[in-house]
């Protein structure tokens, strides 16, 4: 052999010495490490974690708990357009390859070699199903060894199309979300069903890097990576020069508020999800449970609206607080943007209130950057709210001036205005009179802001919303609606109240002498309950008024009493005033109507006792018509005349103001439907004079009643045997028709009380 021939052959003999070398190793590796691979059964039996889900009566999604966001869907209903999309990012020859894809590899290897560096990779769907399953994220050799023969194990054990579908169902694409059934939700709200392509080229852009292509955090990056995928689409045929050119311009509205659901209810979904783990533990979030809850979208959006507008409408009440901070927006390196939006990331938004720096003020025109980029101008009413603090004069510390950290609001006009997030907190809460199944429930202003569940934990004095169960108590105790009281002063001894002496005033501080019981409730005068309270005895109104629900440590039996001086929460007043609404009937609220597993059979399910029960009847029914009587009065010509707005004469109710104006309620209902409404702060501080309870609650109860009770029919109760009409002369000598208690009839039509703390009733 000659010496040339000796340089060429001995290198390639070399060579393939060497090849054979690395083939027989393979080899062995293979044989050595196929069987040691794992069992694919996570695979073949694909159980993916479905988190606990929240929902309406009426089937809206209003919740959803879990680490992972996830939304199992059939490969089968996946739209062409999403698999056309994933294939052209991830593997456009899934369809043709084992497992892994040689061409793919050795055109990686090319191109990685030219450039001088790792750039590309060619990791097949296949193998990032490996990788998810079955081994860590490490950049090893033989990670990727395993990979591939786990590849191509996994292709001998299941179709192409089941791989395609855990892939679908299992790949991380941001904001907690995982797969793309999930993730069209989270990102555009729609189901995935529902996407068109310049939405699949975004989503199928997110496995490369759902933080840096993410197109809730990086709009820009994320649309650049659309592109690709779009292109990518066009070169493989997946679309035409129309489609690609349509799809390129396409805006895309992606959701900023990832947490946002189709109704509000942030409260109902907690309540919801601490009953499911209590029974479920830890499995609660993964197995794809389903809660039922018993709200209804239409009755929850209404309360939501009507509690937000009379919160906010108090707070402009009492005028604009100032500005909530000052940014630094003096000469820097970082963008004016990064600034900006660096300045406002521990300000918090609520809902359609949001967060904003004031750029440039003046008394007569204000521009703002609002988080996301945009400037707003704001002008004439825009400025109304807050125009003292735009004075020269206004504290330095309040002063709206550039850099002024405040929040702004769209008008009903939708033009921008200065606003605020309110200080005080309210609660409403409605319920089928029934069977006290929750119809809809705010537990506060924002769940966001404060998580304090303000219907159930909020402890609060009820003022005169519980002078109706004293009365109920007397009624039992022989007096009627026509009973004859004093509205004159009283003086309390220290020895009768254990402490010090008591004079108590009514609200306006104004007497108006004997009255009956029904005007004494309907114009809440206070002289008259403690007089009624002191007659029937406390002890045995302590102990009437847990017939209602309430809890007698909660209520000492004490005067003051009468007056609501001691402590219930919203949920309680919904089971008290209920009992008025349905007859005499107690019923327990409840909010979970089912628990359904993932298949949709019932794991568990509410069985509500219903008014008509008589192990339920807790006061005579006689008793509760003539309570419901007497406070329609309340609505008719009392305290809360302003819900004559309804225009419907079956409304009845309480108003409620406590001592210093504290708290504000109204409680009330129409014989179906009872609703509580509260407000006050969350540290006990007075409302302000003037803010009771019909002022500054009822407008809650009533913006929820007017859309809850919009369609339904006005309701006449019939009076329940054993009750008798009879001529009363009142204390000015008119006369009216009442009704009392049959058994209670006297010889004489009129049942006077000649002095009520003698113990002396009709």
């Amino acid at each position: 052999m000659s010496t040339a021939l000796r340089w060429i052959a001995y290198p390639l003999l070399f060579l393939a010495g060497l090849a054979l070398i690395g083939i027989a190793l393979l080899a062995i590796i293979v044989v050595l490490a196929y069987p040691q691979l794992p069992s694919l059964e996570v695979l073949t039996d694909y159980q993916p974690k479905i988190p606990l889900r929240v929902y309406t009566a009426d089937g809206h999604l209003i919740g959803e708990f879990g680490e992972e966001r996830r939304a199992f869907v059939r490969i089968q209903d996946v739209p062409p357009i999403m698999k056309q999309a994933i294939l052209a990012a991830e593997d456009e020859r899934f369809y043709q390859h084992p497992g892994v894809d040689t061409i793919g590899v050795l055109r990686a290897a090319y191109a990685n070699f030219t450039s001088g560096g790792k750039r590309q990779g060619a990791s097949t769907i296949t193998m990032q199903v490996a990788r998810n399953f079955f081994l860590s994220s490490e950049k090893t050799l033989s990670r990727k060894v395993y990979e591939a023969l786990l590849a191509f194990k996994i292709e001998n054990n299941l179709s192409k199309d089941e791989i395609l579908e855990i892939y679908i169902n299992q790949i991380y694409l941001g904001q907690r979300s995982y797969g793309f059934a999930a993730a069209a939700q989270i990102y555009y709200g729609k189901p995935l069903k529902g996407i068109g392509l310049a939405e699949a080229a975004m989503l199928a852009g997110l496995p490369k890097a759902p933080s840096s292509f993410n197109p809730v955090a990086n709009p820009k990056r994320a649309k650049l990576r659309q592109l690709y995928v779009l292109r990518r689409m066009h070169e493989l045929g997946f679309i035409n020069d129309a489609q690609l050119a349509g799809a390129q311009k396409q805006d895309l509205h992606i959701k900023r508020d990832v947490n946002e659901f189709a109704v509000r209810a942030d409260h109902v979904a907690e309540m919801a999800r601490q009953m499911a783990y209590e029974r479920f533990q830890g499995e609660a979030y993964t197995r794809g449970l389903r809660v039922i809850t018993t709200i209804l979208k239409a009755d929850q959006e209404a309360a939501y609206a009507s509690l937000r507008r009379g919160v906010l409408d108090y707070d402009r009440r009492h005028g604009y607080r100032g500005a909530k901070g000052y940014a630094d927006l003096g000469q820097t390196d970082m963008p004016a943007d990064e600034i900006l939006e660096e300045a406002l990331q521990e300000e918090p938004d609520s809902d359609d209130i949001h967060a904003a720096i004031i750029l440039e003020a003046s008394p007569k025109q204000v521009k703002a950057y609002r988080r996301g980029g945009e400037t707003l101008q704001m002008t004439g009413d825009g400025l109304k709210f807050a125009q003292r603090m735009l004075d020269d004069k206004a504290p330095a510390n309040k002063r709206l001036r550039r850099g002024a950290i405040v929040h702004v609001q769209k008008d009903s006009k939708g033009n921008w205005q200065i606003a605020q997030l309110p200080e005080v907190e309210a609660a409403f809460v409605s319920a089928n009179t029934s069977d006290g199944a929750i119809r809809a429930l705010v537990g506060g202003f924002d769940f966001n802001r404060n998580k304090y569940n303000h219907v159930t934990q909020a402890w609060r004095q009820p003022g005169s919303s519980f002078k109706p169960f004293i009365y109920s108590a007397a009624l039992e105790k022989g007096f009627t609606p026509a009973s004859i009281i004093p509205d004159e002063p009283l003086v309390v001894s220290a020895a009768e109240t254990g402490s010090q002496e008591w004079e108590p005033k009514n609200y306006d501080g104004k007497y108006e002498g004997p009255m009956s019981l029904r005007t004494g409730l309907a114009k809440s005068k206070n002289l008259v309950s403690i007089r009624i309270l002191k007659s029937i005895g406390t002890h045995y109104a302590q102990d009437y008024v847990t017939r209602f629900g309430f809890e007698a440590d909660k209520h000492p039996p004490y005067l003051t009493m009468a007056l609501g001086a001691g402590s219930v929460t919203p949920w309680q007043q919904l089971t008290g005033y209920a009992v008025f609404a349905n007859g005499g009937y107690r019923i327990q609220p409840y909010i979970v109507k089912q628990i359904l597993d993932d298949k949709g059979n019932v794991l568990a399910e509410a069985q509500p006792a219903t008014a008509g029960d008589d192990s339920l009847l807790v006061i005579d029914p006689r008793n509760a018509y003539l309570m419901d009587s007497m406070m329609r009065d309340v609505v008719r010509r009392g305290t809360a005349t302003r819900a004559l707005q309804l225009k419907r004469g079956d409304l009845a109710g309480k108003t409620g103001t406590t001592n210093d104006f504290v708290d504000a309620w109204f409680c009330g209902y129409q014989p179906g439907l009872v609703g509580i409404a509260w407000i006050g702060f969350d540290q006990p501080k007075k409302l302000g004079n003037g803010e009771t309870g019909g002022f500054a609650a009822l407008p809650i109860w009533i913006g929820y009643m007017e859309k809850a009770l919009k369609n339904l029919p006005e309701t006449q109760r019939e009076p329940p045997q054993g009750l008798i009409t009879v001529k009363v002369t009142g204390p000015a000598g008119s006369e009216a028709s009442e009704l009392i208690y049959k058994e209670s009839l006297p010889p004489e039509p009129v049942l006077p009380i000649a002095d009520p703390l003698s113990g002396a009733s009709g």
